[in-house]
């Protein structure tokens, strides 16, 4: 613990690189995965595609697609802004299948309300749609979102700063103690942003915690009716 306490505050800024390299991937990857999830629940003859292809994605090795994205995006752009790209690729891949079955339970009988009430497809879509297909969004992006944090760590090994080097310094250097400082780093980040998610979503979308309010209520005023 004394080369921890010592070394604060360089665990203090990987971290923080960390962070920032996760984030915007994150971010990137929600904003492209809902119109690819929208294309495939939309278009039935091209949902298959549209999930096998981005699903496929993820199966590409991270170290050969850092390796191969310069290649593809040009030497000259930083190697930080490939490992963003990488992540979100797997963001992406991740994501689509989750926005996709978002929309599909979204009760068809609510959308024909709202056609009926004289909502346009855009209109809907942000008012209906969207929303409503918020919850099952919000389950895939937690899961794409400490994949991402995990995933960020590989960038050290093409040269991008992040905790990935308490790894790769602390196995070279035999030190136990930095790589462990390394773990716990990355898997604390990973809980905040998804504690975080779990907070934004309920100011967010207060009603998808209202069905389960309304259950517990049913049963226990059945409860007491038996009592």
């Amino acid at each position: 613990m004394s080369w921890i306490w010592s070394n604060l505050d360089l665990i203090l800024s990987l971290s923080l690189d960390h962070v920032r390299q996760s984030v915007i991937a994150i971010v990137l990857g929600l904003v492209l995965s809902v119109p690819l999830g929208w294309v495939a629940w939309r278009y039935r003859l091209l949902r298959g595609w549209v999930i096998t292809v981005t699903g496929l994605l993820y199966t590409i090795p991270s170290l050969a697609l850092l390796v191969l994205l310069p290649s593809v995006l040009g030497y000259g752009i930083r190697t930080e802004t490939n490992l963003i790209v990488g992540l979100t690729i797997y963001a992406i891949a991740i994501q689509t299948r989750s926005v996709a079955d978002g929309f599909d339970a979204v009760d068809p009988g609510v959308r024909q309300a709202a056609t009926a009430m004289g909502y346009g497809g855009f209109r809907r879509f942000w008012a209906v749609d969207l929303p409503l297909s918020g919850p099952v969004i919000l389950a895939g992006l937690r899961v794409m979102s400490v994949s991402t944090v995990s995933l960020a760590t590989v960038g050290i090994l093409v040269g991008v700063t992040n905790l990935g080097y308490l790894f790769t310094n602390g196995i070279q250097r035999r030190l136990l103690e930095e790589v462990f400082a390394g773990i716990v780093a990355v898997a604390l980040i990973a809980l905040i942003i998804d504690a975080l998610l779990v907070l934004l979503g309920r100011v967010l979308m207060p009603w998808a915690r209202t069905p389960a309010r309304q259950g517990s209520r049913r049963v226990r005023r059945r409860a007491e009716a038996t009592a």
